[in-house]
């Protein structure tokens, strides 16, 4: 059976956490993510926000974005503001892949006589994606971002939620790259928690943890966390149950580089799966089942967006003295 009987772990038996969760530790296992290239390609938003008629703007880096899908269902980007009188590209009408702006109608798209399509974007079907970043010194551009195993879409589950902090992408990357919070800070999800020292590196950190039913009984699971880029931080369940399911936590910058105070989004996307017929009668109720899985993950992460607003506070405060 995955779920244990497992009592809540006491304060008691935490007390030597603050021991293990090492701050060179902890700046190593980031260092070595921030080598790691993103090509310019940032995580916009999910998927499922963008329909077929209709354009969705995102500031990304300090500039406007504009979204919205091809005659064929592909995503297309290009820069917000209508080069004819300045408006905004939000909300704007879509017909067959083209864009018609909402003050003058001006026509938008791949192949109009002003062509709108500047920007390379990628759907990679639960997250959207746009090279608008700073592509990083001696990297080439690639043609799709770089992304993570997950399980097959037609076989999970997927739920994704978007909530913007005080804070730089490090600073979200620190927060995940810190697993030894969780029952300190998440005792209503975690507890139990172990890091593998023998299985972990500064570019794998790998660790046994339970996840809360409530005060008596957990799903022990094993867990493995990469960095695939230096905004990106993935949590892969190897062990227990919901093996395969992923949890990729992005941050983009809203603000241009530079800018203080700097704010970044979180969009954090649950891929989860599971060979069991109780997940197969969940996806059946997949639209009910997300609800509780965005709650779940908003309310994780309305603690940990202070957390990483924190250590932007400290080291902007450090780098003014």
């Amino acid at each position: 059976m995955p779920v244990r009987y497992l009592p809540q772990t006491t304060p008691d038996h935490l007390r030597g956490t603050w021991r293990e969760a090492r701050p060179a530790r902890i700046a190593a296992a980031l260092a070595d993510a921030l080598q790691r290239p993103t090509h310019g390609w940032l995580v916009v938003a999910a998927s499922s926000e963008l329909g077929s008629d209709r354009t969705l703007l995102r500031t990304v880096a300090g500039r406007e974005v504009v979204l919205w899908r091809d005659s064929d269902g592909s995503l297309l980007a290009g820069r917000g503001a209508c080069p004819h009188l300045g408006a905004r590209l939000a909300d704007c009408l879509v017909v067959e892949g083209t864009v018609l702006c909402r003050w003058h109608g001006m026509q938008l798209g791949r192949d109009t006589a002003t062509p709108w399509a500047t920007y390379a974007a990628f759907d990679d079907g639960v997250l959207l994606w746009v090279r608008v970043g700073e592509v990083e010194e001696g990297v080439e551009p690639t043609d799709r971002p770089v992304l993570a195993a997950r399980p097959r879409i037609e076989e999970s589950l997927a739920s994704v939620i978007s909530l913007a902090a005080d804070c730089e992408p490090r600073d979200i990357v620190q927060n995940r790259l810190d697993p030894w919070h969780g029952a300190w800070l998440h005792p209503y999800a975690f507890s139990d928690l172990a890091v593998d020292d023998d299985a972990s590196s500064n570019d794998r950190l790998v660790l046994d943890v339970a996840y809360r039913l409530g005060r008596t009984f957990a799903v022990p699971v094993r867990a493995e966390f990469t960095c695939p880029d230096s905004h990106t931080i993935v949590m892969t369940i190897t062990g227990g149950e919901g093996t395969g399911s992923v949890v990729e936590t992005h941050a983009t910058p809203l603000t241009a580089p530079g800018t203080h105070p700097a704010r970044t989004v979180m969009t954090e996307a649950v891929v989860a799966t599971s060979d069991r017929m109780g997940f197969r009668v969940a996806r059946g109720m997949a639209p009910l089942v997300r609800v509780g899985m965005r709650a779940s993950a908003t309310q994780l992460w309305a603690d940990d967006l202070v957390y990483a607003a924190r250590l932007y506070e400290l080291r902007r405060s450090a780098a003014e003295r």
